[in-house]
Parts: C-alpha cells; sequence; structure tokens
C-alpha cells in the first residue's frame, strides 16, 4: 500500500488510526490544525497537496459541536446563520477542496470520507438536555454522502471514494450520556475510537479494488432500527 494522507490526524478518531497506521508499518502523511494546516484555506490546499502525492486521501478533519464542549447548543431558532455556514465550510465546502486537489495531483488511489449517523436519521431530542445538535452538523454530514456519491463516479475508475458512517464515539462524555445512549443501540455502548480503523484500513488497500460509492456503517445498528 503506498502512503497515505490522513486529514485530521491528531484528532480523536485520526490520531487512532494514525497511530494504527504507524504500527502496521504503513507510510502516513499528517495533515492537521494543529500542525499549522488549514483546509479552510483553498491556497494552502492547492499548495500542500501539490507537494504531497500519497495513494490514499482519508478524510477525518471534521467541525463537531458534541466533541467540542466549547461550543454551546442551540436550538434551530435561535442558531446563527453564521454558525451554520462554519459547518458547511468546514464539513463539505473545505472536504470537496481536499478531495479535488487530491484528485487533480493523484491520478489513482483511494479517497475516504467520514459521515455520521446524523447526516442519514435525526438526532434523538432526548440525548441532549441542554440544547439540540447543531443542525448545520447534520446538514453538512448529509452533504458528505452525496458529495462522495457524486466523486465515486466521476473518480472512477482510477480513484475509488467511498464513505464511512460512524456511530457515536467514546470520549469524555458523562455517564448519563453514555447510559442514554446505550439504551438506543443494540450493542448497548458508543463505539470506541480504534473500531474504525479495520475497515478504513480495507477501504485503503487493495482489498477494496471493487468497491466504490459506497456507504459503510459502523454504528452499532443505530441506524437499524
Amino acid at each position: 500500500m503506498k502512503k497515505i494522507i490522513i486529514t485530521g490526524s491528531r484528532g480523536l478518531i485520526g490520531s487512532e488510526f494514525r497511530k494504527h497506521c504507524q504500527r502496521r508499518g504503513l507510510g502516513v502523511i499528517e495533515c492537521d490544525l494543529k500542525l499549522g494546516h488549514d483546509l479552510t484555506n483553498e491556497a494552502f490546499v492547492k499548495d500542500w497537496f501539490s507537494k504531497n502525492k500519497a495513494g490514499s486521501l482519508v478524510n477525518f478533519f471534521a467541525m463537531n459541536d458534541h466533541v467540542d464542549h466549547s461550543r454551546s447548543r442551540s436550538n434551530i431558532f435561535n442558531v446563527s446563520l453564521k454558525s451554520f455556514n462554519d459547518y458547511l465550510n468546514v464539513n463539505l465546502t473545505s472536504l470537496f477542496s481536499v478531495c479535488r486537489e487530491f484528485a487533480r495531483h493523484n491520478k489513482k488511489g483511494t479517497i475516504v470520507n467520514f459521515s455520521s449517523t446524523y447526516g442519514v436519521v435525526a438526532p434523538y431530542p432526548d440525548l441532549y438536555d441542554t440544547g439540540e445538535k447543531h443542525i448545520g452538523y447534520s446538514v453538512s454530514k448529509a452533504g458528505v454522502i452525496q458529495l462522495t456519491r457524486h466523486l465515486s463516479v466521476f473518480l472512477a475508475p482510477q480513484i475509488r471514494v467511498n464513505c464511512i458512517v460512524p456511530g457515536g464515539v467514546l470520549h469524555q462524555q458523562g455517564q448519563e450520556f453514555r447510559a442514554k445512549y446505550a439504551k438506543r443501540v443494540p450493542m448497548h455502548r458508543m463505539m470506541k475510537a480504534r473500531e474504525l480503523n479495520g475497515i478504513t484500513e480495507y477501504l485503503c488497500s487493495e482489498e477494496s479494488s471493487y468497491v466504490t460509492g459506497g456507504l459503510f456503517f459502523v454504528d452499532g445498528g443505530w441506524t437499524a432500527w
């Protein structure tokens, strides 16, 4: 397997996959805001991808009000349009920019994007006592699915593009939230970040050579009922 570009490589899930790749002896090229890489800056994206070639691109970077507790939750009647646009800009527009530049500079390869169960079904209101899950997150993650499908058709057969749809990942949530979440999912627990490593590596490898435009649910059965 050729080198893998990991965007969001220092985040919760990205860090786990980066360490997994390093343990497996797979070459990794990191791209993360913590390393000074601003993927909302189109000029930066164009320059960076012109200098960094790889066989696979895995996009973990995203804006998420659930992970970042500094962002207060609002409801649909008081959420600002600026915050709504911020989600679209990071999670969708910038993702398109990143995928496009990878495809421009790598004539063959694979792209793995990440949506969310909230890009497929609406959040349960009773999980969020202090307010709603930000609608901008859900809408942007729904857009990731269609972006993946569109790219999978127009970049085929040289570049395969797939999308993983994860459920909630265990990370500093309170016990009450975890208990409520567990009742909603057939596996009766939240996901561990490392449980995405196998499917992500598979979609980067030649083992998935006939797989493109696919949605892969890793949600413990959340969307099955």
